[in-house]
């Protein structure tokens, strides 16, 4: 048994032990139990990942365990990848859940399905085998839905998140299902090994019809347009820690499952292939950043920004494959260890940016930004975890996504010269789309952070928030630690990075070694991010200085000055999210499409008097309402047309079986 094989093992028992634990233990020390057996099971993950990265993988099979193909495990370099990420995940909301859960959420049931879901979470990218796949995809899949429901009763808006998450979810496994039983009945058997081996020999045909169905069930779980309906609701209504573990560890698992069954099992396909994996996340990327930068709704900002970030990612693996298709494997290798670097740090930031999210809403019971205001002094450890987490998703340095952006737009810019048309067109729109989404990533956290933290309190709850429990620090402080690692020494990971990527692409050799180098030909770019992050801390400790001396220049001489009246500032005075959105809603007025309403209530004496204005803009998802909305209607008024058929008639509904046999004898008849 070597350390990856025995970290599993340890991972998995201490994931069992606390679901076991959870309804046996007294109310006040469950949330304890199952937090530290999860943070057990997320740190025995992560080392047995690490471990598969450095080469250490194993095998293991269990015949009897399911019907039919049993449960066959085996983790290499790429399944170690996601195994990490997802562990250091639960080691950070294990930690932050034990404080967290006290409020409501340390019922037995929660409590005994929180640890499932995240051994559901690193059985995925083990499973070797379609059956065992599908098995822990579904077990994935049912207990994330549990866990979003948990607060229903409180909130009428999470039986509807619930709703739309539980269609999105099963009809994403169908598709999933559809096109693994496909490739299966080609190849002769299930076992990813023969997959493996016949799915390169597969008809043209066949490959791409199993490459659509997979794609759209996994592109379903990471929240890609036009399949992102449910993320924007299920990841706002769950509990903070959970939508943690959702947004930054589940998500990549739909990544993975379009990486190890195109490149892996498939071994690449057609050039239109990768570019409508690249087209697609380019649109999620912009799509979802512009609906991030209107929204006021903290943890749906957060969600959107998720598609976002899954969009990059997937434009990085959309170039691989068009890069692999085009001979070209080490820009390949290159672009794909890009988007599973961005996957690394999107992890890292987004549970920071959930978890700070969840001690707000904690401390206010609010997420509506332009309630919020003035937490910086109620609640600073938790001001600086979302500011540090801010800078981190905005592409800016020394902040973690930056070195994997630069590394996406190296490998972008690099393929120009490569061979085709296709890429020379390609390859221009993906930069301006990563670029675009970087600028407008950088207002959206700025509007987030400045509006919820700084300046006055805009409502009661904000005004009198407190700090939350160690324990929720501390796993904020796990998260930003894993920020801080990523960004100024991504060396750690680069090679553990590369190596999965190269498992991914058949022949490719790692193009990212313990350096952030690009070795290519003609080409050579270097970063060092440690001496980028010293530099860029002088010069904001030059800035701050020079900001705070100004700033106490100003307020002297604003002291000798008449106010012209108007008094002290006040909190109805400052830039709301609303209002820090408006100019960019203006340049994307035909994108967005918002929705404004305003109401004038007039004095009851006179029309000409007015007594109050009411302002409110709606961004809705443009997405949803053309796709969406018709099939739903569509499906309402099918439902209405059939209760006119059920009108309780006992000889109508015997009539209804006489026909129905009857035509079922007269097909028969014909078909013979």
């Amino acid at each position: 048994m070597n350390l990856a094989s025995l970290s599993f093992a340890i991972a998995a028992a201490a994931g069992v032990s606390s679901t076991i634990a959870a309804p046996l233990v007294p109310r006040r020390a469950r949330s304890a139990v199952t937090g530290a057996g999860i943070a057990a099971t997320g740190a025995a993950g992560t080392l047995a990942g690490a471990a598969a990265m450095a080469g250490d993988s194993f095998t293991l099979t269990l015949a009897g365990v399911l019907p039919l193909s049993g449960v066959s495990l085996t983790m290499d370099a790429l399944g170690g990848l996601f195994v990490a990420v997802t562990g250091a995940v639960a080691v950070a909301t294990g930690i932050y859940g034990i404080s967290y859960a006290r409020r409501g959420l340390d019922s037995r049931a929660f409590q005994a399905v929180l640890p499932v879901f995240v051994v559901a979470m690193l059985l995925v990218p083990i499973a070797s085998d379609v059956g065992t796949l599908l098995v822990c995809w579904e077990l994935m899949a049912l207990t994330s839905l549990l866990l979003v429901l948990a607060e229903h009763r409180h909130h009428a808006e999470v039986a509807r998140a619930g709703r739309w998450y539980a269609v999105m979810t099963h009809l994403g496994f169908v598709t999933i299902l559809s096109g693994l039983l496909l490739l299966a009945a080609h190849t002769g058997g299930d076992s990813f090994t023969a997959l493996r081996t016949a799915g390169p020999h597969l008809p043209p045909v066949i490959a791409s019809a199993v490459f659509v169905m997979t794609l759209a069930g996994f592109a379903s779980k990471a929240g890609i347009v036009p399949l992102h309906a449910w993320l924007p609701r299920a990841h706002p209504e769950a509990p903070s820690h959970v939508s943690a573990l959702m947004s930054a560890a589940m998500v990549n698992l739909g990544v993975y499952g379009i990486v190890r069954v195109d490149f892996d099992l498939l071994g690449g396909g057609p050039r239109w292939w990768w570019l409508l994996v690249l087209a697609l996340g380019a649109v999620s990327a912009v799509y979802g950043i512009l609906q991030a930068a209107m929204g006021t709704d903290l943890k749906r900002l957060l969600g959107y920004s998720t598609t976002e970030n899954m969009g990059l990612v997937l434009v990085g693996v959309g170039a691989a494959g068009l890069f692999a298709a085009s001979g070209d494997h080490e820009l390949a290798a290159l672009a794909l260890a890009a988007a599973l670097l961005h996957v690394t740090g999107h992890a890292a930031f987004k549970t920071l940016l959930f978890l700070a999210a969840g001690s707000v809403l904690r401390a206010t019971g609010s997420r509506d930004l332009d309630a919020l205001g003035g937490l910086r002094a109620a609640m600073p450890a938790t001001t600086a975890a979302f500011g540090w987490g801010a800078l981190a998703a905005s592409a800016l340095p020394p902040g973690t996504a930056f070195v994997s952006e630069w590394l996406l737009l190296q490998a972008l810019v690099h393929g120009l010269p490569s061979s085709g048309v296709t890429t020379a067109i390609a390859m221009p729109l993906a930069v301006a789309a990563v670029a675009l989404t970087a600028g407008l990533a950088v207002a959206t956290f700025v509007k987030a952070f400045g509006v919820g933290f700084l300046a006055k309190p805009r409502s009661a709850d904000a005004e009198k928030a407190g700090e939350s429990p160690p324990t929720m620090l501390a796993g904020m402080g796990v998260a930003a630690a894993a920020c801080l690692a990523l960004a100024v020494a991504p060396t750690l990971v680069l090679p553990g990075v590369s190596a999965a990527a190269s498992t991914a692409l058949t022949g490719a050799r790692p193009a990212v070694t313990g350096n952030v180098t690009l070795r290519l030909t003609g080409f050579a770019g270097s970063l060092s991010p440690l001496m980028l992050t010293l530099a860029l801390a002088a010069a904001v400790l030059l800035v701050a200085a020079a900001a705070r001396s100004a700033s106490a220049r100003r307020a002297r001489r604003a002291a000798r000055l008449w106010d012209c009246g108007a008094g002290p500032m006040t909190p109805r005075m400052e830039y709301t999210a609303t209002s820090f959105a408006e100019p960019l809603q203006r340049v994307f007025d035909d994108v967005v499409r918002p929705e404004t309403d305003v109401d004038v209530t007039h004095h009851r004496e006179s029309d000409y008097l007015v007594q109050a204005v009411e302002y409110r803009r709606r961004v809705p998802d443009r997405i949803e309402r053309r796709l969406y909305e018709p099939v739903l209607a569509a499906m309402s008024a099918w439902g209405r047309a059939g209760r006119r058929l059920a009108t309780g008639s006992v000889h109508r509904y015997l009539g209804y079986g006489f026909y129905a046999v009857c035509g079922v004898l007269l097909l028969v008849a014909v078909t013979r």
